[in-house]
């Protein structure tokens, strides 16, 4: 018989990370008969596949290959070989909790035709940047206000490192645009709303997140997120970007200003840049928490609206729409 369930697993260059997800899934509550795992090898060079041919699982498990692609074009693979009713995503650093794929099912039993978003949770067993650390803050504080009732979930939640939905929705979507090297998955989330799909949060689908990134690829990724917005938005009407424009009245004033002197001219830019990367790195290896913090937050806000900036072709383009959102706020 068909399994009900298929998780599935985009992986680059991650063979060990990879073999400790393949185990946790081992431990999963949900019946292991009633779940394929379908694992998509973007182009690894470092083992991965051949740690899958010889892998054994207690539940079928498929290792497919691609050149590499990016993650987006790897779901893609995987749910067309899929089988099951319901598609579980989760990225190749995280470790779900024996209960995960079972609350995400009895998520979709409840509210059929959703799209359900599980936390990403800190380790507490290892030392990480700062950078990392970072992230982690901003993400359980968007869990926290999501269970708090202060906003619902929303595309801007569609984090595929844990998440679900029906396998027939993601093919009436169909699927991830691999054009986007960053949040494809936001942009995705985007297309299934306006199809009517409705996002929610469940805590109790649970994963532990072990991010291996390094500071350089930190750094890559909000001026990823900020040519992406605008792409989202003039090419396919999505509104990333202007809630980002809204968002921008509520940063801390020293950010603001930072940016507004900096984006969009070369020179103020790179000093800044390079300052707050010292900052940063100093302040992690002192320990000074809250210096490390607040210098990450200004970073990436300072290289998202570059993002944007080098995207919209210039900065008159940037604050005369900074400009317009703002009034709009007021």
């Amino acid at each position: 018989m068909a399994p009900s369930v298929s998780i599935v697993v985009p992986t680059y260059q991650r063979r060990d990370s990879l073999m400790r997800l393949l185990d946790a899934l081992a431990a999963q509550t949900h019946p292991l008969d009633d779940l394929e795992v379908i694992v998509v090898d973007d182009g690894s060079t470092d083992g991965t596949r051949e740690a899958l041919i010889a892998a054994r699982t207690p539940y079928r498990l498929r290792g497919l290959s691609q050149p590499n692609s990016g993650a987006g074009a790897a779901r893609n693979l995987a749910v067309s070989q899929s089988r099951g009713r319901i598609v579980v995503f989760f990225d190749d650093d995280v470790v779900p909790d024996a209960g995960a794929v079972a609350a995400h099912v009895a998520a979709h039993r409840r509210a059929p035709d959703t799209v359900v978003v599980g936390p990403m949770l800190p380790a507490t067993t290892w030392r990480r940047p700062a950078w990392i650390e970072w992230e982690e803050t901003k993400l359980v504080e968007q869990y926290r206000a999501m269970l708090a009732g202060l906003y619902e979930c929303t595309p801007r939640q569609f984090f595929t490192a844990n998440a679900s939905i029906e396998r027939q929705r993601f093919l009436d979507a169909e699927g991830f645009d691999p054009r986007f090297a960053r949040a494809e998955d936001v942009e995705f989330g985007y297309r299934l709303r306006d199809l009517g799909a409705s996002f929610i949060f469940e805590p109790a689908a649970r994963v532990t997140h072990y991010p291996q990134r390094t500071f350089a690829s930190w750094r890559r990724t909000p001026y990823q997120y900020g040519r992406g917005d605008v792409v989202m938005w003039r090419d396919k009407g999505h509104q990333a970007l202007e809630l980002a424009y809204l968002e921008f009245h509520r940063r801390h004033a020293l950010n603001r200003s930072l940016a507004r002197a900096c984006v969009g001219r070369p020179v103020p830019f790179a000093a800044a840049t390079i300052v707050l990367r010292g900052v940063v790195r100093a302040a992690d290896a002192l320990r000074m928490r809250v210096v490390a913090q607040s210098a990450l937050s200004a970073l990436f806000n300072l290289l998202y609206w570059q993002g944007v900036n080098d995207e919209l072709g210039g900065p008159a383009e940037l604050w005369r729409s900074v400009a317009a959102f703002g009034g709009a706020m007021a």
